[in-house]
Order: structure tokens, then sequence, then C-alpha cells
């Protein structure tokens, strides 16, 4: 893992200062809020450019572990998120959606990172990526209109316009991009230098949208300050159910280590450049929600940093 990989939630956390002090200081607010959606539409490409749908034909080795992932990515956090929003967030709409938003869209990239540094089963990690992926766009309007309720506020045909132009369009652009690659260049090249520009641009990009998302809404968040600060108990029990729940789930399927990590991992990262870049779509005049979704990766990287070493899988003792 590379540094700006390791303290990506640190530097998440300075794009965002970075961008609250050149919105007090610079009326940038206007400009900043038209880079927003781009830079996350653009990111989603680089994520996606990653992503090689073949690799689902490794569920039939780990059809355990896919099949306890799903359950707990698709029905058991959802639940979860609407709880702890009714629960805990009752009196702020804007943050209930945000936290919706981002809890259930199980992660499609960094906890590859932490599943293998934990030594987690690859093969499994890797086939649920493009599935996690088609069923987060699928079920993404559902649970918002289902389980957001009168806090929603947003036409199902909005809804489902937004996850088309951040899923979908991007989605898209990044097949075309890969099918270009090979036949331009080889699956060679594709794989060894395309595959790399993408992975090193999806931090920048991450940090730019980021930024220009403080700078854009930087009254919004002096103003609504407090509120921010409810999220932290949702998100603080959510990371520490999450991880619990995997883990049940293991034992009770006798999943082998390797898997055990693997659920673990795929149960407790989040997608939340998905998530941001459908609240910027789908919420336009509503910015608390996306504004929210910032939090959530300032816990999660470091969460995800200490369970990869809690979970990880150690080499056997040599005999005698």
């Amino acid at each position: 893992m590379s540094t700006s990989e390791r303290f990506q939630s640190v530097f998440v956390a300075a794009a965002a200062l970075a961008g609250l002090v050149t919105g007090f200081l610079w009326p940038v607010g206007a400009a900043a809020g038209h880079v927003v959606l781009p830079a996350l539409v653009l990111l989603l490409v680089m994520v996606f450019t990653q992503v090689d749908a073949g690799q689902v034909r490794a569920v039939r080795e780990t059809g355990r572990v896919v099949a306890a992932s799903l359950v707990l990515n698709f029905v058991f956090t959802p639940l979860l998120a609407w709880a702890l929003g009714a629960g805990l967030l009752g009196g702020s709409p804007d943050l209930r959606i945000g936290l919706l938003l981002l809890l259930v869209t199980p992660c499609t990239d960094w906890y590859l990172v932490f599943t293998g540094l934990a030594r987690g089963h690859m093969g499994a990690a890797t086939a649920l990526l493009p599935v996690n992926l088609v069923l987060q766009l699928v079920l993404l309007p559902v649970y918002v209109v289902l389980l957001g309720g009168e806090a929603a506020m947003v036409g199902t045909r909005t809804l489902v316009e937004a996850v088309l132009l951040v899923l979908l369009l991007p989605l898209a652009a990044a097949v075309l991009l890969r099918r270009t690659a090979r036949w331009w260049k080889g699956p060679l090249w594709r794989d060894q230098v395309l595959m790399g520009w993408a992975n090193r641009a999806v931090l920048p990009l991450l940090y730019t949208a980021v930024l220009a998302m403080f700078a854009w809404q930087a009254r919004t968040v002096a103003e609504h300050a407090g509120e921010l600060v409810a999220l932290l108990p949702p998100l603080a029990v959510f990371f520490v159910v999450a991880p619990l729940a995997a883990l049940l789930a293991s034992r009770g399927l006798r999943l082998p280590a390797d898997q055990r990590v693997t659920l673990t991992m795929t149960t407790v990262a989040r997608n939340s450049p998905v998530a941001l870049a459908v609240a910027v779509a789908a919420f336009p005049d509503r910015p608390l929600i996306a504004v929210a979704l910032i939090a959530g990766p300032l816990l999660e990287l470091p969460v995800l940093a200490a369970l990869s070493q809690l979970v990880r899988v150690r080499p056997a003792a040599p005999d005698g």
C-alpha cells in the first residue's frame, strides 16, 4: 500500500479543511460547485476501469462467503442503516439520507487493498467486486425510496436518472476504455499501463472533489457543524456491529480463515465516492446530504486498517 493510500483519511481531512478555508476567504462557491460532479464521475470511470467482469467466475469457488456477503451487504446493512438513522438522527432528515446512501453502497475498490493486507481470499474478494457494483446500481434507488421515507423527498425518476448518470455512464465509459486499450495496445499494456494510470488517478480526483465540495458549501458546514458531529455515534455503531456480524456469520458457516477475512472487509468497507456522486446528482438543493458523506471515510479507513491487523491470517507455526 502506498503512502497516499495509507494516509487517505488524513488527506481527505486536509482537502476538506483546505476547501473550507478557500470557501471562507474567496467567493469561489459557485465555481467550485461546478467541479464536484465532473470530478466524481471521472473518479468513478477510473475506479470502474480497474474492474474485470470476468473475475466473477471465482464466485463458484467460494459460494458460501459470496452468499453471506450478499445477505450482509444487501439485507442486513440496509436495515441497520435505517434503524441507526431513525434512532439516532430522527431530527435531521438530510443526515439520515446521507447515512443511508453511505451504508447501503458496499465498497468496490479499497476493500481489496485491506483484504490483501490481511491475507484474505483474493479470489472471492475480486469476484464480489462486479457483483457488489451491479447490485448497488440496481438497488440504490429502491433503498432510498423505501427506507428514506419522507426524508428522501425525491422523485423516483430523479433518483434513477442520478444513478444512471453517476454509475451507468462511468461504467459504460470504463468498458469502452478497457476495450479500446486492448484493441489498440493489447491486453498486457491495458493491464499494466492503463490500470496503473487509473489507479493513480483515483485519489487526486477524490481530493479534488472533496476540496471543491467544501469550498462550495463552506457556509453550510459552518451553520450545521453541530449536526455533522451527530453523525459520529451512528457511524461508530456501524463500524462495531458490521465486523461482529461478519464474524458471527463466518463462524456459523465455518468459513476458512482467509474467507473470513474477505467477508469482514467487504461487510465493513463502504463506497463513499459512489454515494457522494449520487447525493450531488439527486439532491443538488440539499448540500448537507453530500457534506455528511465525507465523515464516512474519515472513520472508515482507520477502522479498516485496524481490522486488517486484527483479523489477519497468521502463518501456521512450524511443527516441532
